[in-house]
């Protein structure tokens, strides 16, 4: 493993670190329990920032999700990371940064049967600046109102990740109490 590569954390059934593995390895067929995070950003009209993944992406390539994701790194905190991430893949500062679903676990396999296996606490934050995405990352962003993006993922769910499908009902809850 070289110096610069990305490493995440590796978790057991309870959640606690076991260790870490390079990011890269990490994503396939037989997906380990890790830890990584969600973000789904809004701007001062309230609109989310949803984004398509890059078609170059191991996993989900191609599909819309929310506004970013990423793994904290071994001894990282999860809000620095998030800050990280925002910043790298996004070219955004964020504002009101909050913890919104800190238990948040899925597991998921795309269609060439990439896994996706995390506890992924879930943030939301207020954008600050513009959008400048890097595009490896993502290949399109579009900022839309919150029941119009629920509406979309329940009729073509094909077309969005499924952490999203299954946070954005998470969110809503949250806000109806």
């Amino acid at each position: 493993m070289n110096s610069g590569e990305e490493l995440v954390v590796l978790l057991d059934d309870d959640a606690r670190p076991i260790g870490t593995a390079a990011k890269a390895d990490v994503h396939t067929t037989d997906t380990p329990l890790h830890l990584a995070f969600s973000c789904h950003v809004r701007d001062d009209e309230g609109r989310i920032l949803v984004t398509r993944r890059a078609l170059g992406k191991r996993a989900w390539p191609g599909v819309w999700t929310n506004s970013f994701c990423g793994h904290p790194g071994p001894g990282e905190d999860i809000g620095e990371a998030v800050v990280r991430r925002a910043r790298q893949e996004l070219g955004i500062e964020l504002d009101d940064l909050e913890l919104t679903l800190p238990d948040f676990r899925y597991r998921a396999v795309d269609a060439s049967g990439i896994v996706e296996y995390e506890v992924c606490p879930v943030y939301v934050a207020r954008v600050r600046g513009p959008v400048s995405p890097d595009p490896d990352e993502v290949m399109d962003w579009q900022w839309v109102d919150e029941d119009r993006l629920t509406a979309a993922v329940e009729s073509a769910g094909w077309a969005f990740s499924p952490w999203l499908a299954l946070q954005l009902p998470a969110l809503a809850q949250l806000r109806r109490h």
